[in-house]
Formats: C-alpha cells, sequence, structure tokens
C-alpha cells in the first residue's frame, strides 16, 4: 500500500450508522440538529476582522450556502471546488479512477475530501491575505495585523473542517447530503426575508425589504413601476418553482422483466433531468468562483478577470458572467441591444456548462449506461425479448442515458439562466437548486419511509 493510499484510509470521518436502515425519526432528528448548527455558525462573527469586502458578495454567499463575516464564510465553496476539479481530473483521464469497484469509489471519496482539505486552507488563505477578509486597518504594519491574519485564517479553516463533518453526517445519518441541505437553507432564508420582511430596504428607505409589504406600499405610494417590479420578482419566483416541479415529475420508463418469473415485470425509471440538481450546482459555484477570485484580483491591484462598481461587475469576464435583470429593465424601459447579447451570453455558457458537468457526472458517479446494466442485471431483471446480456442491456440504455444527459443538462441550464434573468427573488439558480432539492428529498422519504413515519406526516406526503 503506497503513502497516498495509507493518508486517505487514516483521514478522519463520521462513522457510518451500525444498523443497516435507519427510522425516519433518526433521520429527521440528525438533520435538525445539522441544520440548527449550521445556523448557528452563521452568526458567530470572526474575531479579529475589520473590513469584510466579501460582504457585497451576496449572490455568492447564497450559492455556496456561506455567510460572510462568520466562521461559515467559506461555506460549501470548498467541497464543490474540490468535486469539480476532480471530476475535470477523472473525465479527462489525467487522473483516472476504477469506479466500478468499491476500492476504486473509497480512493475517489478519500481524494475528494483530501483535495477539499486543500481548498480549505488555499480559500481561507486567499479570502484573508488578499484582503477579503482583513484585520482592522489601524493594525496594518504591525505584528499584531499578521498575527490577527493567522487568527482568521484558522477560524476559517475550523468552520470548513465543520462544515465537510456536517456533510457526513446528514450523508450517512441524515437525508440527502449536507450540501444540497445547506443550498436548501440559505435560499429559503434569502426568499422569506426578501418576500415578507417589514424593515425598510438598506438602498430604498421609503419602502421595505420584502416585496410583498413593498408592492402595496408602491400602490399607496402612487409608485406603478416600483410595484410592478415587486410583483414580477414574486411571479418570476412562483414561476421557477412550477417549472422546477414539473421538470422534475418528467420521466422516460424502461419496462423491464424478471427473467426467472413469467408475466411479472417493472418500469426502470430515467428522470429526464437525470443528473438532477448536481450540474447547476458546479456551473453556479464555478462562476460564484470567477466572480469572488475577480474582486479579490481586483482588490489585489490586478483585475486581470474583469473590473468591478461596487457590488457590480462593469467589464471583463466577471461582467459578462453576471446575469442582467432583464425583466427589471423590460419595466423600466432600459433595454437595450447589449444587453439582450449579454443574457444570451450568459444562457450558453450555463447550457454549456451543465452539459459538460452533466456528462462528467455520469461517468464519475456510476449513472453510465455500464454501470445502470449492471445493476439491472444484478437485481435479477431483464430487457423483454432480448437476450439476458449485460451487453445488450447496456447497448440498449445508451439509445436513452446518452440523450437524457445532454437534454437534461441543456434543460436545467436553460430554466436556472432564466430564472436569474428574471430578477426573481433570492438567486434565481438557488431557488431552481432547492426546488429541485426539495423534490428529490420528498420521493426519497416517501419511498424509505412513508410506513415509519407519524401518520399525520404520512397523510401530507400522500
Amino acid at each position: 500500500m503506497g503513502l497516498y493510499d495509507t493518508i486517505i484510509q487514516n483521514l478522519p470521518e463520521v462513522g457510518a450508522p451500525t444498523q443497516r436502515r435507519l427510522s425516519f425519526k433518526e433521520k429527521l432528528k440528525w438533520t435538525g440538529i445539522v441544520l440548527v448548527l449550521f445556523f448557528a455558525m452563521s452568526l458567530i462573527p470572526l474575531f479579529g476582522l475589520g473590513q469584510n469586502a466579501m460582504q457585497q458578495f451576496e449572490y455568492l454567499s447564497i450559492i455556496l450556502g456561506a455567510s460572510f463575516g462568520s466562521i461559515m464564510s467559506l461555506g460549501i465553496g470548498p467541497l464543490v471546488t474540490s468535486s469539480i476539479v476532480l471530476q475535470l481530473l477523472n473525465g479527462s483521464g489525467l487522473i483516472k479512477f476504477d469506479l466500478t469497484t468499491h476500492e476504486g469509489k473509497k480512493r475517489f471519496q478519500g481524494s475528494q475530501k483530501l483535495l477539499g482539505l486543500f481548498f480549505v486552507i488555499f480559500e481561507a488563505s486567499v479570502y484573508v491575505f488578499m484582503g477579503g477578509l482583513a484585520p482592522p486597518a489601524e493594525f496594518v504594519g504591525t505584528p499584531v495585523f499578521y498575527e490577527l491574519e493567522l487568527l482568521l485564517v484558522f477560524q476559517l479553516f475550523l468552520g470548513g473542517i465543520l462544515v465537510m463533518f456536517m456533510d457526513e453526517v446528514v450523508s450517512k445519518w441524515g437525508f440527502g447530503s449536507g450540501i444540497s441541505l445547506f443550498i436548501v437553507a440559505n435560499v429559503s432564508q434569502s426568499i422569506f426575508v426578501r418576500a415578507f420582511s417589514p424593515l425598510p430596504s438598506p438602498t430604498n428607505p421609503g419602502i421595505a425589504t420584502g416585496a410583498i409589504p413593498a408592492f402595496f406600499q408602491s400602490l399607496a405610494a402612487g409608485d406603478p413601476t416600483t410595484a410592478f417590479l415587486m410583483m414580477a420578482a414574486v411571479l418570476a419566483t412562483i414561476l421557477v418553482f412550477v417549472v422546477g416541479v414539473y421538470m422534475q415529475s418528467m420521466k422516460v420508463e424502461i419496462p423491464l422483466s424478471f427473467g426467472r418469473v413469467r408475466g411479472q415485470g417493472i418500469r426502470w425509471p430515467l428522470s429526464f433531468i437525470y443528473t438532477s440538481n448536481i450540474p447547476v450546482i458546479l456551473v453556479s459555484a464555478l462562476i460564484a468562483n470567477i466572480q469572488l477570485f475577480g474582486q479579490l484580483l481586483q482588490t489585489w491591484g490586478h483585475p486581470v478577470l474583469g473590473t468591478f462598481a461596487g457590488n457590480s461587475p462593469v467589464s471583463g469576464v466577471v461582467a459578462w458572467l453576471f446575469a442582467p435583470n432583464i425583466v427589471g429593465k423590460i419595466i423600466r424601459g432600459s433595454l437595450s441591444g447589449i444587453d439582450l447579447v449579454h443574457a444570451l451570453v450568459y444562457v450558453l455558457f450555463m447550457c454549456a456548462g451543465a452539459v459538460v458537468f452533466s456528462i462528467f457526472w455520469v461517468q464519475t458517479s456510476g449513472m453510465n449506461s455500464q454501470s445502470q446494466a449492471k445493476n439491472i442485471m444484478n437485481s435479477g431483471l431483464q430487457m423483454p425479448g432480448f437476450r439476458k446480456d449485460e451487453r445488450i442491456l447496456e447497448h440498449i440504455l445508451d439509445r436513452y442515458i446518452g440523450p437524457l444527459t445532454v437534454m437534461g443538462g441543456i434543460a436545467i441550464g436553460f430554466i436556472a439562466a432564466l430564472a436569474d434573468l428574471s430578477g426573481a427573488l433570492s438567486n434565481g439558480t438557488g431557488i431552481l437548486l432547492s426546488v429541485m432539492i426539495v423534490y428529490k428529498l420528498y420521493e426519497d422519504i416517501a419511498r424509505q419511509h412513508m410506513m415509519d413515519m407519524n401518520p399525520m406526516l404520512r397523510k401530507f406526503m400522500e
């Protein structure tokens, strides 16, 4: 056994449950505990923090499940970034993992955790040493300033490690994954505040922060433009919810039969959004990292990715990968040709990125035709009218999985981009992700725990 494998096997991890199947109450308990810890840690400020240049990146914080200025400033950024890098390396063949074996999967997961630890340290250092989260300005040039920088890096590192462990707790003891849970928590909080908060808006103290109170205030004040903007945001959010649920319910069902039992068969479902929300999470995190490093590079005096004016990018790559509010511009009557080109570039990037990550995810997560054919054969099923041969079944599945991977990636990238362009409450991509995560969670709970949950909750789920 090599040194690398020894390191991977000795990485700290959350122990898996000893019982074969956890009850609904047990999973609900651990999911709730992690969720409470997530919100509590988001309220713990970094000790020794002065300048918080990251506070303006609310868009990034929603996608990354972060709360800039707290020990949760890194959020899920290191985890998602490590997943992106490892999938790119594996998909390109530079580093190859045999994901058809248990040892290969374990090596892949261990490598992802080790890479995640590296990105926790790397991103924490970048945030602090490039001025995103800096000590107070009055200590600049003194030994205390450098000590506070190291202290800030340590706190961010501690928060990143806790996020990694909380993700493992949810994956092994709760529902879904911690990454998905943190995204839903952040987006839900953002939607609730932006929809119902009666507090005055920081940018316009004359109206409320929440869209619904602001709508009625604008009507009463005789300001139809603002009222239309508020209502458009609410309607766009509802539309994203509806489209997300509809897309999740679309499936292709392949008829299969039991080889040893004549006349008995089932339908093997393949979702239209075959790779679920993973590709749009990855492409959104990629955009978030580009925006983040663009701002930090500008602060450092090297704006190679573009420049920012306040919270908004105004030039370079970062500007073209920032979604313009097309609906808002139409209502205000300020839409121009360059805005349409900007929107088109953003949509094309989202679609292309979602397709690329969909293909990589299918190949690296055991969702390709070969793995699905092996699972079907191991279940004692076969394709009616065809010889019981794994190669034949794999060839037939290729007809479905390949197109579904590409079409599903295009569809989810397109809808996510349109959600961003619509000016919906919270981040459009985040809303779509939350819808798909919650719907997938609902399906998993209904399939696994319908019989052991509370009768009132079971009736609601039905």
